[in-house]
């Protein structure tokens, strides 16, 4: 029997509505912000993510799917080495969402000199080789958003007010989850600052795992992020950057704080918080759940210098993605649920199979006029009709026999009370939008 890779979901029933709906809200939130939606490709060309992710990052070392044609796979495996393919033929499977937008940004020149941002949002499945457990899946999905072109603090505050809204508005208790944001400084004063942590890393190097020891020479701010918790507690002692930050840095991240602070949006500093990808400049901020073990369930930052890492000119920007999975599991975790209700339905029944033609043009009549019906297709008797309509959840059926169909007239029946009138198909077409409204309340 065929069986779904592991680390992968099935999205059906009541999860798929989950995921729906938090996309729906997603589309009510950010365009209210205006922000548009966008969808760019599930695989990209390997530098995409490169230069954007970093190759100091476990995504790109570790994590980052590859994607290989069956003839371009058999020559890798005659040569033992992919230096002879092309850029276009060193293909990954996305692993997250930024790197992919920012190439569509620069590919389509969303924003031209003197134009204004660009606003966009995506709801992507994502993919990355990690080893499968609660809230890490292989393929997971995340709702983002990008904001190119707009270098005012006002816009950090706005992405992550817009953030807290969004979990607000999913069904979150916002005290029982903690904001945490940092400055990560630019090219002005990072530089001399990841020196001090380099250094810092090699006076202690008997006391740190091999991973730091290779991101001290690519990039030692990743050693903050590490999962090994010795390495963690020894990090610690380390230079802090906002001990480091230039003027412009340090009042672009004053300026972000005020404005928090004016919108009354709570939030910790964290000047060890660094994000787990290369690109991030200056703000960054990270959202945790505080109940169920589920841990970050979202965050981002900005990014002022992504756009030149993948062939465009100088255009600052910012974003944030949340994973749909470690939203359901914390939601959970809080008494909350991201699943809407089964949507009901009209159910049009045939007394005996000679109304099937009647049950037929009913159903239509009543699809046509963006009512959502059934009725049956297997043959069933009038009682099991009846039954399938309970399952469906259907508040009310249509109920049409030989004496409906020679007057003309269907029969309208209330499954929860069981109260029948007999109405013309266009007086049913008239009253079942307010009927159906009704039912929902």
């Amino acid at each position: 029997m065929a069986q779904k890779i592991q680390g992968t979901e099935d999205l059906y029933g009541g999860y798929m509505r989950a995921w729906q709906h938090m996309q729906d809200v997603a589309r009510d939130l950010f365009g209210a912000y205006g922000f548009d939606m966008i969808e760019t490709p599930a695989i990209e060309q390997v530098d995409t993510f490169v230069h954007g992710i970093g190759e100091s990052t476990d995504v790109v070392r570790k994590e980052m799917f590859r994607v290989f044609s069956g003839a371009l796979l058999d020559g890798l495996f005659e040569s033992g080495s992919e230096s002879h393919l092309k850029p276009k033929q060193r293909m990954a499977m996305r692993p997250e969402g930024t790197a992919g937008v920012v190439r569509a940004a620069v590919e389509n020149n969303f924003v031209p000199q003197g134009a204004a941002p660009a606003k966009l949002w995506y709801a992507e499945a994502m993919f990355r080789g990690e080893r499968p457990q609660k809230g890490r899946l292989r393929q997971f999905h995340q709702v983002g958003v990008e904001w190119l072109g707009a270098p005012d603090p006002a816009a950090d505050a706005e992405c992550i007010i817009m953030l807290m809204e969004f979990y607000k508005r999913l069904g979150f208790d916002p005290s029982k989850l903690r904001l945490s944001i940092n400055s990560m400084g630019d090219a002005n004063c990072r530089p001399a600052y990841r020196e001090k942590v380099r250094q810092f890393i090699y006076d202690h190097k008997d006391e740190m795992c091999e991973d730091c020891l290779e991101r001290a020479e690519i990039n030692p701010l990743r050693s903050f992020d590490c999962k090994n918790d010795h390495c963690r507690e020894v990090m610690k002692d380390a230079p802090l950057v906002t001990d480091n930050l230039c003027d412009e840095c340090a009042e672009h991240y004053a300026a972000v704080k005020r404005y928090l602070d004016e919108a009354g949006v709570a939030y910790v500093e964290d000047p060890t918080l660094v994000r787990g990808l290369d690109y991030y400049t200056r703000t960054v901020f990270e959202v945790e759940a505080l109940d169920g073990g589920v841990g970050a369930i979202g965050g981002g930052g900005r990014y002022d210098g992504l756009m030149e890492l993948e062939g465009g000119k100088p255009t600052p920007g910012i974003g944030f993605a949340v994973g749909f999975e470690r939203i359901a599991l914390a939601l959970a975790a809080q008494g909350g649920s991201l699943e809407t209700a089964e949507p009901s339905c009209v159910y049009v029944a045939a007394a005996s199979p000679e109304q099937r033609d009647a049950v037929f043009q009913a159903t239509l009549a009543l699809r046509n006029a963006g009512i959502r019906t059934e009725s049956d297709y297997q043959g069933r008797s009038l009682k099991s009709q009846f039954k399938q309509a309970d399952k469906l959840h259907a508040p009310y059926c249509v109920v049409i026999g030989a004496d409906e169909v020679a007057s003309g007239t269907v029969t309208l029946r209330d499954m929860s009370t069981h109260e029948q009138t007999s109405v013309t198909l266009d007086e049913l077409l008239a009253q079942m939008p307010e009927l159906m409204a009704k039912s929902r309340k």
